[in-house]
Order: structure tokens, then sequence, then C-alpha cells
């Protein structure tokens, strides 16, 4: 469970910390937003709280700072103002320009005082009991009454906020116009209700701690429901940003891989005949890559492969001749032999075996849509890398000029 603790505290960093990176552009271009500046102070706090109290980092900035447990108020001091952050979002959002401003202050306030209190507390009883790891010193640290009391108040501080934010994000994603807005804020009040099971259990790790029994187990509980809830509120509100992204970039992928499939077959139609490509290729190691302007690279490719067959339709067996011996098999690989034996052909004899192309004739591929064109074509490149991996596999080894006895 450590290394689930370890695996989860740092995806929340690392979310939190792209999540800011992701947003100052827009803050850049729009630094009067309200909204956008308290959203970006949430991601920073999101990334600093679970940053900061990293086992491997926690050891440093306390002996750089000289202070035993300076990364607790540190982390729950960044917790206080990403909850407050949240708020002004909301507010923002859901209520109208001259009202929300207001409503934002004495937010903002509320919360500084509840900052500037805790963390006067702390300093105060200034908890000595730390050991290696973070969970297991704020564990130890409960049995210290001040300690506990001090922990009470911060969990309070924290579930008011996250109280507000279920109220507000549950009312927002209602009357929300836009879809991913909509997905984003369910998010957030699931993990606004997480957070605030986090806090649940740690009021009865407290009340557990004092009446005499062991928390210990309790341990993973309440980890897991803060750091699964944080991880859904960053995703909630970041996915309005994104989201909408996603149906491009999916077809991206799809184009990406079906130009990918397509190599095995367009490589060697263009060496046999070059004059098919339009533009001159990189070079064949580096065609992996993605070009620019997929989408028309990849229809360029159809286009070449289909020109390519074209030139080779002298080279094809004549039908019912011998090398046409795929009449039983799949339509995808039978047009994939015929191609192959089209190539081979050519670069054995040279000259055309046939003397009337108009006899040979492919299986027809489907007509009047490219996608479906796509498809078919990448079942014939797959059928044709087989045939050609089988021919390299069962071709028997050429001697190497003046090696071996006679």
């Amino acid at each position: 469970m450590n290394t689930l603790y370890d695996i989860l505290a740092y995806l929340c960093a690392a979310a939190g910390l792209t999540a800011f990176l992701y947003k100052l552009p827009a803050l850049a271009r729009q630094p009067r937003d309200p909204a956008l500046y308290a959203l970006c102070t949430y991601f920073l706090g999101s990334a600093v709280s679970f940053l900061i109290d990293l086992n491997q980092i926690r050891d440093d900035v306390a002996e750089f700072l000289d202070f035993p447990n300076v990364t607790t108020v540190i982390t729950q001091g960044a917790v206080v103002v990403l909850t407050a952050a949240q708020q002004v979002v909301l507010i923002h959002w859901s209520h109208a320009p001259g009202e929300s401003g207001p409503r934002a202050g004495r937010r903002i306030l509320g919360f500084a005082a509840a900052l500037a209190v805790l963390l006067a507390f702390f300093f105060l009883i200034a908890p000595p009991r730390r050991v290696t790891s973070a969970e297991e010193t704020l564990l130890l640290n409960m049995h210290n009454p001040r300690y506990a009391v001090y922990l009470c108040f911060y969990l309070g501080i924290c579930a008011v906020g996250q109280v507000a934010t279920v109220r507000l994000s549950y009312r927002y994603a209602h009357f929300s116009p836009c879809g991913w807005l909509r997905v984003g804020m369910w998010s957030v009040t699931a993990g606004a209700a997480l957070i605030l099971l986090y806090c649940s259990i740690r009021y009865i790790e407290i009340a557990g701690t004092h009446l005499g029994f062991d928390m210990s187990h309790w341990e993973y509980a309440y980890w897991l429901a803060g750091d699964l809830g944080s991880l859904l509120q960053i995703f909630g509100w970041t996915v309005p940003s994104w989201g909408h992204r996603l149906p491009a970039l999916t077809r991206w992928v799809v184009n990406y891989q079906s130009y990918l499939r397509l190599r095995p077959l367009w490589w060697p139609l263009y060496r046999a005949t070059p004059d098919i490509a339009l533009d001159e290729p990189r070079r064949e190691r580096l065609d992996w890559l993605p070009p620019r302007d997929l989408e028309y690279r990849l229809y360029r490719r159809v286009i070449e492969i289909r020109d390519g067959q074209l030139a080779l339709r002298p080279y094809f067996p004549a039908p019912g001749g011998p090398g046409d011996d795929g009449r039983d098999r799949a339509p995808a690989v039978r047009e994939a032999l015929l191609l192959h034996r089209a190539l081979c052909s050519r670069k054995r004899d040279g000259v055309p075996p046939v003397g009337d192309p108009a006899d040979v004739r492919l299986p027809a591929p489907p007509q009047g849509d490219i996608a479906k064109e796509i498809s078919w074509l990448t079942a014939v490149a797959t059928a044709f890398a087989r045939i050609t991996a089988d021919e390299a596999r069962h071709r028997p080894a050429e001697p190497v000029a003046g090696g071996g006895r006679p």
C-alpha cells in the first residue's frame, strides 16, 4: 500500500503542476480575469500541497528551513488556499459580474482569517514528533491533545469549503449549457464529496486515537479518499478546456495508425514505381514520424497506392493462370498476394508477363467512401506484410561469395 500511496501522491502533484502550466498561457492573455486567476491559484496550491509533503522532498525542506514539521503546515496552508480559490472560481461562474466580486471578496477574507489562525495555532503548539513518512508523523502527533484540536480546526476549514463546493458545483452542473463543462462540474462535485469523506475519516481517527483505539488501519482509507478526490477535481476543472478537442484527437490518432499501417504496402509500390509520389518522401526509416497535414498525407497515400496498382497491372498473373492461386482466399489477402506476385515478376523479368492488362481484375474495394477505402487498404497492407515476411523466412540463404569450402 505504501507504493500505491507514493504513486497517487506523485500523480496528484504531477496533475496539479501540469494543469497549472496548461492554464498559464490563458492567464497571460487574460490577466484581469479573476476566475482564471483563482483557477491557476487552485492548481498551484494543489501541486504544492502534494509536492512539498512527498517523503523524498519533505526532509530536505524541513532541514533547509530548520523546522521539523514545517512541511505539514505548508501543505495544510496550501490546501486552505486552494479551497478558497475554488470557491472564488465557482462564485464567478455562477453569479452575475456585479454580484460575484463582493461575494468572492468576502469568501477570500473569511479563508484568509482562518488561515492566519491556523498558522498561529500551529507555531504555538509546535508539534515535535516526526518520523520518516508524512502519514506516520501525522498519526503519531494525533496523540497530542493540542495538535488534535489544531487538526480538527484545519479539517473544519476544509469541510466548510468542500460543502460549499458541492453546493455550487452541483447547482452549476444542472444549468450549464456546455456538455464538457457539465461533465467537469459533476467531477468537481464527486471530488468534493470524496474530500468530505476524507475529513470524516480524519475526525473518526482523532476520536478513536484519544479513546485508546489503534487507528493505524484507517490510514489507507483517508489518503485514498483525499487523493482520488483531488484528482477528480483537477480533472473537473480542466476538462472544459480540452474535452472538446477529444474528437479531433481521436480522429488524428486513427489517421496516424492508418498512415503507419499502409507503410508496408506503399513503400514497395513506391520503390517499384517512383512516379506515383506527388512529393518526394522522407527516408523510409523516418516515415513513422507523423507528417504535417496528416489527413492530406493519408489521402495521398491511398491515391498513390491505387496508382501503383494500376502501374503494376501488366505484371499481374493472368486470371486462372500460373501464379493466380489465391481465388479461395479472403479478398484482401488475394489482392495482397496478386500485388506481391506482380512486384516479384517486375523485379525478376522487367517485362509484363501478360499481353492484355485489361483481363486482370483485383477484388473490388469499397466505393465512394474514403474511410472504407482506407480500411480496405490497411487490410491489404497487413496481408501484404505477412506474405512478404513469410517469403523472407522461407527463402534459402544466399551463399557468401568466396566463403566456405567447395
